[in-house]
């Protein structure tokens, strides 16, 4: 492990997967999404990933026309929050007397407000990301760090336990035992559908702060720091208050008319850089995916990657210049004062 210092005017964060993870919540949209259309789940969320809601809109659905992107783009990241605010919701349900405690920022569960789990599809009820550090296949943690089957090994396990075994012995006529193995069927079939749906709302997809994300922000002066994400406003204002995470003044939301292209390219860290006053190769951009990377790195600024929500092996070819955990290992400090004051960053990688 070595220690790196350097100097920068501002910081330009991305959004979800930076400062905020609301990655189950995001990937259930676009799951459901994926389902209406036919598509695989899996290959939706990993084509998605890091980049505007209008973009991926406008490649799978072509038949939105241009007057009517906006409201399909608030519609669908407004599914993304209700997904978030459904498990806080059917968590204090299940909890009588329990009180939601707000605070500045907020770990999970986030939200407190909230319906109904929205329609899942079976591929959005755990994690899928692409590269990600939780797949489908991959088991995951309890919160004492023991292993348990992941949501869909426990959904196949049912299917063969619940499913009737053929064990009759004919003896009665065959429209007789076909009626009743058609009846058992339905009725194990019935009861693997309940189960789906209590397993599914069961699945956390509240948004939460990630690690060191609260400590660096405050680090910061005002004014020197700005948020360029892929998120159209309804979600990026809906994500960070969620957290206690208030937007900058410089927020830079996907449906910025300002804007001629996303992410990968470098357009809306350009625009946040000059909206903030500053040569964006003087700043600091964090970014946690591909994309994102890329767009910072095409800006010109110091680009820091966080692995926290894809593998390091995943973002180490993306052109970063440093690579790291998560914000935790990177301090940031002032030095001097009034238009000269620098920010001294030092990151651990």
């Amino acid at each position: 492990m070595q220690s790196t210092t350097f100097r920068a005017d501002a910081v330009l964060f991305d959004m979800d997967g930076t400062l905020t993870d609301s990655i189950a919540a995001v990937e259930a949209a676009w799951g459901a999404v994926a389902v209406d259309l036919g598509l695989d789940p899996e290959t939706v969320i990993a084509a998605t990933h890091g980049k505007r809601a209008i973009d991926n809109l406008a490649f799978y659905r072509p038949e939105i026309k241009a007057h009517e992107m906006d409201a399909a783009v608030e519609a669908f990241e407004q599914s993304i929050l209700d997904f978030a605010d459904s498990f806080n919701k059917i968590k204090e349900r299940s909890m009588p007397g329990s009180q939601s405690i707000k605070s500045g920022f907020s770990e999970r569960p986030g939200s407190d407000s909230g319906e109904s789990t929205p329609t899942l599809s079976s591929a959005s009820a755990s994690s899928s990301r692409s590269g990600s550090l939780s797949t489908p296949s991959s088991p995951t943690h309890t919160s004492a760090g023991a292993r348990c089957p992941s949501f869909a090994t426990r959904l196949s396990d049912m299917l063969a336990s619940a499913l009737p075994e053929d064990t009759s012995v004919f003896d009665e006529s065959p429209e007789s035992n076909f009626t009743a193995h058609n009846a058992q069927k339905k009725a194990a079939e019935a009861d693997i559908e309940a189960t789906w749906e209590t397993e599914a709302e069961a699945v956390d997809r509240s948004i939460c702060i990630l690690p060191g994300v609260k400590d660096m922000i405050e680090c910061i002066p005002d004014g020197r720091y700005a948020v360029a994400t892929s998120g159209a406003k309804t979600y990026a204002y809906g994500a960070m208050t969620r957290v206690g995470i208030t937007p900058p003044p410089v927020t830079i939301t996907a449906d910025d008319k300002r804007l001629k292209a996303g992410k990968p390219a470098p357009d809306p860290f350009l625009l946040a850089a000059s909206c903030l006053g500053f040569d964006a190769k003087r700043c600091v951009v964090f970014e946690d995916s591909p994309s994102g990377i890329r767009a910072g790195v095409a800006s010109g600024a110091t680009v820091i990657a966080v692995c926290t929500s894809h593998e390091r092996s995943k973002i180490e070819g993306c052109g970063a210049h440093f690579v790291v955990e998560d914000m935790r290992k990177v301090r940031c400090a002032t030095e001097g004062e009034g238009a000269g004051m620098r920010l001294v960053f030092t990151v651990e990688h």
